[in-house]
This record gives C-alpha cells, structure tokens and sequence, in this order.
C-alpha cells in the first residue's frame, strides 16, 4: 500500500504485527531518507504529507471523490502542503499496513480501525495521540462512544471517520417477483431462502474468501440465539464459546451454509466480486455495513432503477434466542491515524483535523455514509434508506463491535480462520468454539 521511510529513530515494533510477513514483505524494500525526496519539508519550503487510505474510486467512488476534495481544498489554503495519496482496497490494505508497521514505514496520514485492532500499532508506538485536537475545532463533535473506541489507557490514537451499523439489505423487485415478505423471524427468513433457492435465485451474495464478511453471520446468529452480552463476553474472555447458545449458533449457521443460501463458491470469491452480483440483481439479499448504503443511494454509477430497489431489514429473532431484533453489530469505521515518527507531524495533524471537519460536512450527502461526526438532518436532505437507518441507529438497543476488531490481531486470525472452515464444513461446531476459547485465552481481545 504506502511505501513510507522512517530512520529518525526505531521504536520496538511488537511481535504480532511482524509475525508471518516475510513472504508479504519481499519485494517492499526500505530505504533511507536520503533516498526519499518526499519525506518531510524541501528546501522551498513546501511540506509534503503522505495519506494513505482505502476508498478506492472504482468500489468507493463517493468516498474516493471526497477524499480528493477535501485534499484539493486543504492543498489551495495551505499552498505549502502537497498531500499524496495512495489508494488500496480493504484487503490490500490491511495486508500493507502489516509491512510497513513491521519496517516502521509507516505514511503520514492512514487508516485504521479500532480496539483490539489498534493495540498492536499502539503498544509498537508507531501512532501519535490526537487528543489535543479534540480540544479543538473538534470538540463535542463526535458522536458520543465513537472516539472512545481509539482510546488505549486514556489517550486517543485516532479520529473515526464512519458509524457503521449491518443491515441485511434486499432486491425488493425479486421479493416482490417471488411474493416474498420482509422476514422478522428466522423461520420466515428460511421460508425466503428456500423459496429463492426453489426458483433458481441467490438468495444471499457472500464473498468470504474475505472471511470478515462470514463473521458478521457469526455474530448476529450468536446474538439472536445466545444473546449480544453473552457473545461480548466470549470475546472478552469472560465466557466461553462452549455455551450451549453460542454452539448451537455456529450450528445453525453451518446448516444455512448446507441449504444453498449462499451463492456457489462463496469461500472462494472476494467481498468485492459478490457484491457486484447483488448490484447487478442477481442474488436476493446481501449483509453488509452502512459504508455500502453510497452505492444504494448517491453512486451514479449505479442503475438508478437497482437503486430503488434496494431495502433493507434487521437481522430477524430467533425462537427461544435470548436476542431483539434492535440489537445490532456495527460500531465506529475506519479512523484517522498521525504517524509517530511523522517528520512532519504537526502538520500531519493540521491536516487530521480539517479532514474529519471537512468529512463530517461532506460525507453525508456526497457519498451517503453515517460519519461518526453528528448529523444535523434538519440541515439536508437525505435519501429515505439513509434517513431509516439513522433512525434505527437511534433507537438500537445494543451494537457489538465486528469481532475481528475487538480481538487482538493473533485471536483474530484465528477467528477469521475458524469462521471459513464453519461455512466450508471443515470444522465442526464443538472444535470452532474449542479453538476460539484457545486463541482469546492466549492473547486476551
């Protein structure tokens, strides 16, 4: 993703983030400052400031677009800064930012996520708290709970740019095409999928090569059956997979999985690649986070027709389950990180600033995302898919982190893991809660 070079100094990098990159890593060769004209202030005097993120303009065209705005608007009052942006796709992202954490190259500007994601890159000192600039133009801006997830023993590493809750959105066409309800209980929600299935339609586009997308599955089948405190304490460590709620989750699971609820392949094909399918009108139904509602609602690029199209429903409530249907997964998105070892950090963090300014103004009408600023919606105009699912935000009962957030990087992976070899079959529902309890045990969330 972002070839940055720091040789101010060292700081220890930990373990977890170096493990297992000699392989990603060859190829991505340091190099010295000297090598490196772009790095910190040239000798006329301009700034160059290095951003990297993950919009990119073919998946993300509303994101993508005002990212670019905001650098042009920043570049113009500030003709001293050039910004330079590298763009990657969630996964290359994410497999970047281990190389450059553990070569301590860090970009000026990137993106991270929250929690048990953030320990890592903070207990290495590679991120430079932010407090200071909650004291600023940004106070009192964020929602409240949204700042607190970028919080590591009282200091802020990050700004969150996104509140993201999960719907389960659907093609109402193809609803209607099948007379088929919206589902509010999981036995309807079958009867919908066997129904499709029975017509030769995908009743559901999941890529989960990219393994995330199956955890959010995971997580509202274990929060309908078991309950949201029960799964939040499991990941915790303090309760173990083993409960007979959180088994018979993974069970059920399993069971959609045998149904052909999933289009063909589905452990093969990326996140991007299936949702091409749901845009396109051919599965039914699709569950994914608010960063998609760009694409339902303001993306050009988008068959207006597919657009009205598009609604969506909560994951539905499970006889005999311990969980309510306005208990939801979600939390804050992607967040703003300054490099520690910046040589223009300062500035970086000027930057920080107006961004997540300029993004909260922006990001509502230009691309049709929840920022995890407040939203004056007496101010805009939105569109209705937007306006209810702020409005179900509003009135949510419980919202439990993405699982691969709240755990620390090496329990992750193994939850990552476990949760593909669940869809596929190669895991029964006793060793996938088996080794989840190993893996929290081991390094805690």
């Amino acid at each position: 993703m972002y070839n940055r070079t720091r040789v101010l100094h060292r700081t220890r990098v930990p373990l977890a983030l170096a493990a297992g990159l000699a392989l990603v890593a060859t190829g991505c060769a340091a190099h010295s400052d000297n090598d490196n004209p772009d790095l910190g202030g040239a000798s006329d005097g301009t700034v160059t400031i290095n951003m990297m993120h993950l919009y990119p303009q073919a998946g993300a065209a509303g994101q993508y677009r005002i990212v670019s705005k905001i650098i042009d608007e920043y570049q113009s009052e500030n003709p001293n800064v050039v910004i330079k942006q590298e763009v990657f796709d969630n996964e290359q992202y994410k497999a970047k930012i281990k190389v450059l954490s553990a070569i301590n190259e860090l970009p000026d500007v990137g993106m991270t996520w929250a929690a048990g994601y953030l320990q890592p890159f903070v207990g290495g000192e590679l991120f430079a708290p932010l407090d200071d600039l909650l004291q600023g133009d940004l106070k009192d801006s964020f929602v409240a709970g949204t700042t607190e997830a970028y919080a590591i023993e009282g200091k802020t590493y990050a700004l969150p740019l996104e509140f993201n809750l999960a719907p389960i959105y659907y093609n109402k066409q193809i609803f209607e095409q099948y007379d088929l309800q919206v589902p509010t209980t999981y036995a309807d929600f079958l009867n919908v999928v066997r129904t499709l299935e029975d017509h030769g339609v995908v009743p559901i586009a999941l890529g989960n090569k990219d393994r995330w997308t199956g955890s959010l599955w995971y997580m509202y089948m274990a929060d309908r059956v078991a309950g949201a405190e029960k799964l939040a304490n499991a990941l915790k460590g303090e309760a173990s997979f083993t409960d007979p709620g959180l088994i018979e989750s993974a069970k059920m699971l399993q069971e959609l999985a045998g149904m052909n609820a999933f289009n063909e392949g589905f452990n093969g094909l990326s996140n991007d690649e299936v949702k091409e399918q749901f845009i396109q009108g051919k599965a039914a139904m699709y569950l994914m986070g608010t960063w998609e509602l760009p694409n339902y609602t303001t993306n050009q690029k988008v068959a207006q027709q597919l657009r009205n199209n598009i609604g969506f429903f909560k994951f539905p409530t499970i006889a005999g389950g311990k969980g309510n249907i306005d208990s939801w997964v979600g939390g804050p998105g992607v967040g703003l990180f300054v490099a520690e070892n910046s040589p223009v950090k300062e500035e970086a963090k000027r930057f920080v600033e107006y961004f997540v300014k300029r993004w909260g103004e922006e990001s509502v009408t230009g691309a049709g995302v929840i920022p995890a600023t407040k939203v004056d919606t007496a101010k805009v105009r939105l569109p209705q898919l937007y306006t209810d699912l702020l409005n179900e935000l509003n009135k949510a009962t419980s919202i439990t982190l993405f699982a691969d957030v709240q755990l620390n990087s090496s329990a992750a992976e193994v939850h990552l893991n476990q949760i593909q070899a669940l869809f596929g079959g190669a895991v029964t529902p006793g060793r996938f809660a088996a080794e989840h309890d190993k893996a929290v045990k081991a390094g805690g969330p």
